[in-house]
């Protein structure tokens, strides 16, 4: 059942996605990272108050640097999608997991395995062919800001793993994330640009936040009620439905290049995955 809730969250994450896209040609970065975050900040408060649970920590610093290192992924996130093809943007935030293995070797002080390693590098191989037609098409700009985006990403499940390790909830380090982002983005848009919000934007904006909160909690519901080695390597379905998205609303067809980078990226990213030790579930 676990393996099926990963697949619902995929497909909504790409979903979320789309929504992101389509909301770029009316709105900024900045404003869409409001938009998404305060709708699931809402939800948040909502099923807090509801089960009663605390929203009181004692590593406030630990959540306050989560928070921001998830903020500006998004943010670089959004941006990207709103550069490059669909497909090119989430695959290039999925090198998270890439970044996180090296994390836990220089930062955590873990052993590294040899495949480990070797799936690192064929990973950065990967995002070499991925990034070569976008050099060749002039996007280089997008493809280093998705790129950036996995990144922090990586730093921003180092800091859930670290939250974890000291006995943080889930729903708790979510909702510290949703208002810092939902702050952050808030001030940014006041100070950069704000754009007035019509009835049809709003349906896009809500579709933005529920598809973004659903797929969250489908997949907290996949790494709780299935086995995590096969849930983590399905997480990358959303790579393929963001593909399929791309081709069928906007003709996005990745060139042979950058279709075996982004294969290549998977690929390592599933072996890295299943060989790190207690790789962290996404929460963004």
């Amino acid at each position: 059942m676990g393996a099926l809730w990963m697949l619902v969250a995929g497909l909504l994450f790409a979903v979320m996605g789309v929504f992101v896209k389509l909301g770029s040609a009316h709105f900024s970065s900045a404003e869409l990272v409001f938009y998404r975050s305060f709708i699931s900040l809402i939800l948040m408060v909502g099923l807090m108050r509801a089960r009663g649970l605390p929203a009181a920590t004692p590593h406030r610093k630990m959540h306050v640097l989560r928070g921001l290192s998830g903020f500006f992924s998004l943010m670089l996130y959004f941006y990207a999608i709103s550069l490059l093809p669909l497909a090119s943007a989430v695959t290039l935030n999925y090198t998270s997991p890439l970044f996180l293995a090296l994390f836990t070797i220089v930062i955590m002080r873990e052993r590294p395995q040899w495949p480990l390693i070797v799936a690192v590098i064929v990973g950065f191989v990967g995002v070499g062919l991925l990034l070569r037609p976008a050099i060749d098409r002039e996007l280089l700009t997008g493809g280093l800001v998705g790129l950036a985006s996995g990144f922090l990403a990586g730093i921003a499940y180092l800091n859930v793993r670290q939250l974890g390790e000291l006995g943080e909830p889930e729903w708790r380090i979510v909702f510290y994330f949703t208002l810092i982002s939902t702050v952050g983005a808030g001030i940014w848009m006041l100070v950069h640009e704000f754009h007035a919000v019509d009835q049809g934007d709003l349906l896009l904006l809500l579709g933005l936040g529920s598809s973004a909160t659903i797929a969250q909690l489908a997949m907290t519901r996949a790494y709780r009620t299935g086995n995590t080695l096969v849930v983590g390597a399905l997480a990358y379905s959303t790579v393929l439905f963001a593909t399929v998205f791309g081709i069928v609303l906007w003709q996005e067809m990745l060139p042979p290049l950058g279709l075996a980078g982004a294969i290549l990226i998977v690929l390592s990213g599933i072996v890295a995955v299943k060989i790190a030790p207690r790789a962290p579930a996404a929460t963004d």
